[in-house]
């Protein structure tokens, strides 16, 4: 198409290469939703942003551009430039005589049609400048917060809009389950495309490889070369903490339908964030038929931006009775709380008529917490559905990588995933605790032994368990 001012998009000569025509094509031709996992260097990115200039000058309305973080769509998207031709990514897609005016420091571009267009991350959604969205691309799919999308798509359904998600893979968390929805929906475009289907150069992959063997080692190499270039799935996300172990749990049927049991008590670990999300690991205690420790996990749920009577409301919805253990920094003053409250206080005061007791988790290190939480999933069953979004952050909480050093850090990487991590953390800590409750109540699991009885019944037979 060509606007007033005779300018062609796409722009600068660009037209897609053909394993990209399928999903131009859907596009051009009306589709508004897409899953495309293609390899690294298969033009993902640049696909969709040429897409992006036609459709704002189709439709005027307002276009994002999403990435994990605010941060990283600078350096992959805005500052970026053609290795091929010198030119800004932006540049290539988005011509200058087509604008009115480019913000840098908001990543944003008004054009003169009126549509706007605009870099954001998955960290930051809701603080994005302008109207909400009709077109948005989630690039790094695999990477980013899945609540974005919780927040968007009503937005997109109700004024008609579109949505490509582009990523590699990165293990069998939320991207994954995009795509296999994607796959079985007929609406949708769903794309996998490995270098075999791209006819990239095959040594380039190789060479690719021996340096990650360089950094990472043999087998964290080829783990890498699968998930970038071969677009496996199944390969273990590089730093994961507890990728291993959640998948020993899928393997031996410990991801199913757990229900719960409502003789007894639903307890909780909490995390707690200052203007930010909470997030809540729900469980119930009992031994298997050998007498095994047993941690049936029923429920699991994360909110952004709201308050504790939010998730006391949607403990009371579920008829959640048990014990709240909470981070040891619960203690300190909760901001605009009458009589300047503790959380704990709060959270006691708010707990009262549903049946919840808030307790203080152990204050130990982070670290000693990462490795409780290792030894504390093979003791554990989750619920697939009602856990899936909390499965996918322990799969994909793992250890920061420092690209100067080139070696992994003593800490987590901070993303979307932490909150969650944060609290199957402090419920590793404190599930074999005794409950702070009175002596004539109580709390037994499933097969009606008290905590102290089940962990004893395991230690008899089984002297080598350690949580």
């Amino acid at each position: 198409m060509s606007s007033p001012l005779e300018v062609t998009l796409p722009h600068s000569g660009w037209r897609p290469r053909p394993h990209q025509m399928p999903l131009w094509c859907y596009l051009e031709g009306g589709g508004t939703r897409a899953s495309e996992v293609w390899h690294r260097r298969s033009g993902k990115d640049d696909v969709c942003l040429h897409w992006a200039a036609v459709a704002a000058h189709k439709r005027v309305a307002t276009y994002w551009h999403m990435l994990p973080e605010f941060a990283q769509g600078r350096k992959a998207i805005w500052s970026a430039v053609n290795p091929t031709t010198g030119v800004r990514r932006i540049d290539e897609a988005f011509p200058q005589e087509l604008r009115a005016n480019t913000v840098d420091d908001e990543m944003f571009i008004r054009f003169k049609c009126g549509s706007t267009w605009q870099v954001v991350g998955s960290d930051r959604y809701n603080a994005a400048v302008g109207a909400p969205p009709a077109g948005i691309v989630l690039s790094e799919w695999a990477l980013s917060d899945p609540t974005a999308w919780a927040y968007l798509a009503p937005i997109l359904a109700e004024n008609g809009g579109w949505a490509v998600f582009i990523t590699t893979s990165r293990g069998r968390n939320h991207a994954y389950t995009t795509h296999k929805m994607a796959l079985a929906n007929k609406t949708w475009h769903a794309q996998t495309l490995t270098v075999d289907d791209t006819g990239f150069p095959k040594h380039l992959v190789e060479a690719q490889r021996q340096e990650y063997h360089a950094i990472f080692g043999d087998d964290a190499g080829d783990a890498l070369i699968e998930q970038e270039y071969y677009c496996s799935f199944e390969a273990a996300v590089l730093g994961a903490y507890w990728g291993k172990q959640l998948a020993a749990a899928e393997r031996e049927g410990r991801i199913r339908k757990i229900d719960v049991d409502k003789r007894f008590p639903v307890h909780a670990a909490w995390d707690i964030g200052v203007d930010d999300a909470m997030a809540v690991w729900c469980f119930q205690l009992g031994a298997d038929a050998n007498g095994r420790a047993i941690i049936n996990v029923v429920d699991h749920y994360e909110q952004n931006g709201v308050g504790f009577d939010h998730f006391c409301d949607w403990f009371k919805d579920r008829d959640y009775r048990g014990v709240d253990w909470v981070p040891h920094d619960a203690k300190v003053r909760e901001p605009g709380a009458p009589g300047a409250r503790t959380r704990i206080e709060t959270l006691q005061e708010l707990g009262k008529k549903i049946g919840r007791k808030p307790a203080l988790a152990p204050d130990q290190k982070l670290m000693d917490g990462i490795n409780a939480a290792r030894r504390t999933i093979p003791f554990a069953r989750f619920d697939t559905e009602r856990c899936a979004k909390g499965l996918d952050a322990l799969r994909d909480y793992k250890a920061e990588w420092d690209r100067e050093a080139r070696v992994f850090k003593k800490t987590p990487a901070h993303n979307w995933a932490s909150h969650s991590a944060d609290a199957w953390r402090y419920l590793s800590l404190c599930w074999k605790l005794p409950p702070p409750i009175a002596a004539d109540e109580p709390i037994r699991g499933a097969t009606e032994m008290t905590i102290d009885e089940v962990w004893k019944a395991a230690q008899a037979r089984r002297q080598d368990a350690r949580i």
